[in-house]
């Protein structure tokens, strides 16, 4: 009985020091199973926060770009509340026509958030891209020079382009078409027409010759008669895109007028983008700084000391002032620059004023000035497609397009290679959008 007494006894020994081992195995598991289920639980509750946070970011960098195409003065927000966080967001300029946006999520709030996110992203503007080969390109009115004018530059005219000698054009000559005539210049590059040299008139060509007939002309490079006449060019500028520029300058707001005028006689004033309903005087010393495009529907008088200068902000994109009158065509919308008055860029290379004449008094026979610049006047680019520019008395300009084009009385015009890619904000549908391959996922 006593044997069989201890044998039970150390059996359920046994069973009760299983039972420990078991018991304490199962705490541990159950311990070890229940910090599993806490930090799985803590990482979901961080990725759900983080993701938020993300979310909210995101939405920064969506609400930057939506505002920046109602107001682009928008320059960010802090702190913006949206479901369950904030988000900031700044804005930064990296040239004229792009932005960087940098938003960042807080989840629940920035001071003790529990996630954060920041992304950033490059914003650009579509920009209209408008180039100029030329130093002077002209119409089928032509190109005359006279008096010691000169180019520095390529000339191409789908007229004829004729000098009294001794007018020097320093690149290649073109006069398209089976009218095209050249004569009495000097060319220091090629020449293009079907007719080079006339009677009378000396004609020098540096380099070679292609046409179809020569007359009293002196070639130092090679002839190529029975050349094929040069194409005729289209003016770099549609009056589509004018227009478009115009609808641009009248978003900015109308002035008003005093007596069929706006005019601005002293101090300094900021102007554009606006429209001007009537002619527009800038007189007396005064300085403008042109902040976008300037439409005005009557004519143009820049004149005594005045300055023209685009606004810093500007960048590398240009501006354009433009004279049109649709309602009148033929005898409004001139510009008249004249007795020293003065136009300056953005101070970013590249950068250019355009004085735009929508005038077509020469394209339909008549004889009145689109653009009049006189008297030591200095522009950046002259453009009337459908009109006369006449260019004297030591005038210097970057660029001149005219449906007819003279220089005399020492006249210069010196081709600047920025003009072969200008960028000018675009017209109506045009807006800031995201640059592919800049979004970025910084922390």
């Amino acid at each position: 009985m006593y044997l069989l007494y201890q044998t039970r006894a150390r059996h359920n020994g046994y069973i009760l020091v299983f039972a420990i081992v078991f018991l304490g195995i199962f705490f541990t598991m159950g311990a070890a199973y229940l910090g599993l289920i806490t930090s799985s639980a803590r990482d979901a509750r961080f990725g759900v926060a983080s993701a938020q946070a993300l979310a909210l970011a995101e939405a920064g960098i969506d609400k930057a770009a939506y505002q920046l195409n109602q107001d682009s003065s928008y320059a960010g927000e802090t702190n913006t509340e949206l479901g369950n966080g904030v988000f900031t967001v700044s804005v930064s300029n990296i040239d004229s026509v792009t932005k960087l946006l940098t938003a960042t999520g807080y989840v629940p709030n920035s001071s003790n958030p529990a996630a954060t996110k920041t992304v950033k992203v490059n914003i650009g503007i579509s920009g209209d891209v408008v180039s100029f080969h030329y130093g002077i390109q002209a119409g089928n009115g032509g190109f005359s020079m006279s008096n010691s004018s000169s180019v520095t530059g390529n000339v191409y005219s789908n007229g004829s382009i004729v000098g009294s000698g001794g007018n020097n054009i320093s690149g290649d000559v073109v006069s398209a078409g089976p009218g095209g005539q050249v004569y009495g210049i000097h060319a220091g590059g090629s020449v293009y027409a079907h007719t080079i040299g006339t009677v009378g008139t000396n004609t020098t060509i540096d380099g070679d010759a292609y046409y179809v007939t020569k007359t009293n002309t002196t070639v130092n490079g090679t002839s190529y008669p029975g050349s094929p006449d040069m194409p005729t060019a289209s003016p770099p500028i549609s009056d589509e895109k004018i227009e478009e520029w115009e609808q641009l300058a009248a978003a900015g707001g109308t002035a008003t007028c005093t007596d069929g005028s706006y005019t601005i006689s002293s101090g300094e004033v900021n102007l554009g983008p606006i429209k001007i309903p009537c002619n527009l005087t800038i007189s007396n010393s005064s300085i403008v700084t042109v902040g976008g495009h300037i439409w005005v529907t009557g004519n143009i008088t820049i004149q005594n000391s005045a300055q023209v200068k685009m606004a810093p902000s500007l960048g590398a994109t240009n501006v354009a002032i433009i004279a049109d009158n649709p309602t009148d065509q033929i005898n409004s919308g001139t510009i008249s620059v004249k007795n020293i008055a003065t136009f300056q860029n953005s101070g970013t290379e590249g950068s250019f004023i355009f004085l735009i004449s929508q005038n077509k008094s020469a394209e339909n026979g008549g004889y009145a000035t689109a653009i009049g610049l006189y008297n030591q006047s200095s522009a950046v680019v002259a453009y009337a497609a459908h009109g006369l520019i006449p260019l004297k008395n030591q005038i210097s300009l970057k660029e001149v397009t005219a449906y007819k084009i003279t220089l005399k009385n020492l006249a210069n015009v010196t081709y600047d290679n920025g003009l072969a890619n200008n960028v000018f904000e675009s017209g109506p549908g045009g807006s800031w959008g995201f640059i592919p391959g800049t979004y970025a996922i910084t922390r």
